[in-house]
């Protein structure tokens, strides 16, 4: 799919922020689409349907993590890439940001070539993510995958996943048994070419632990291994 094919929705109620990011997204030739809140965000979306949200952290009335909860929240949205703009760099509000959903994030003040470096490497993700291939499904004991709908079920209930959190669990099965460290699966699961750190990998355990795991703080399926990473044991699914 050509960047022109992409819409991308800017939501920033700063309007030189806005203006900036719009600039440089017209140059590399996506549509371009632009709210100041996010109850104007949320219209936008409901109407034209962006291929990708860049959503500020901090926006009057609706705020953008709020925006972000609900986005996950909804079917239709759940997995709407969503890449968040925080005027704060500490470790608390990026971590925030990605436990609610976020497929990535990027503190102000930035680069405009990073900027577009991490819409390109999001896109690029969620459109080999789209494509419809004929990929086997996993089940096996109380777990079960869908590669082709993206649909998961764990002990017999439906799992709502978001993109990232789809791939990272299909890296896992799909090597069960198998001691993973954090630069593996960064490399895997967000790319090479992305501005993320092993903080995120852990973030996303905890996501899916939470998601699929009986009890997420004594975890079953997937295990951490101090020091070294994590590993998927598929022998545990039969218990």
């Amino acid at each position: 799919m050509s960047n022109a094919a992409h819409k991308i929705l800017v939501v920033e109620d700063e309007p030189d922020i806005r203006k900036l990011v719009q600039y440089n997204l017209l140059q590399e030739r996506y549509k371009v689409l632009e709210a100041e809140d996010g109850e104007q965000a949320l219209k936008i979306i409901q109407r034209d349907k962006p291929n990708l949200v860049i959503l500020d952290l901090m926006l009057p009335g609706l705020s953008g993590i709020e925006v972000c909860k609900l986005l996950r929240e909804r079917p239709d949205t759940a997995k709407l890439p969503i890449l968040m703009l925080t005027a704060k760099a500490g470790e608390a509000d990026r971590v925030l940001g990605l436990e609610l959903g976020a497929d990535d994030y990027l503190a102000k003040p930035f680069s405009p070539r990073e900027l577009v470096a991490r819409v390109r490497a999001i896109l690029r993700r969620a459109n080999g993510a789209g494509q419809t291939e004929n990929l086997p499904s996993y089940n096996k004991g109380g777990l079960k995958i869908d590669f082709a709908t993206y649909e998961v079920f764990a002990r017999g209930k439906t799992v709502k996943l978001t993109l990232k959190e789809f791939e990272l669990l299909k890296f896992l099965v799909q090597n069960p048994n198998r001691v993973l460290n954090r630069d593996q699966l960064l490399d895997r699961v967000w790319g090479g070419d992305t501005f993320v750190t092993p903080r995120t990998v852990d973030v996303h355990i905890r996501r899916l632990r939470k998601a699929i795991e009986k009890d997420d703080s004594k975890p079953q399926w997937i295990l951490t291994l101090r020091g070294v990473g994590y590993k998927f044991d598929e022998k545990a699914l039969e218990q």
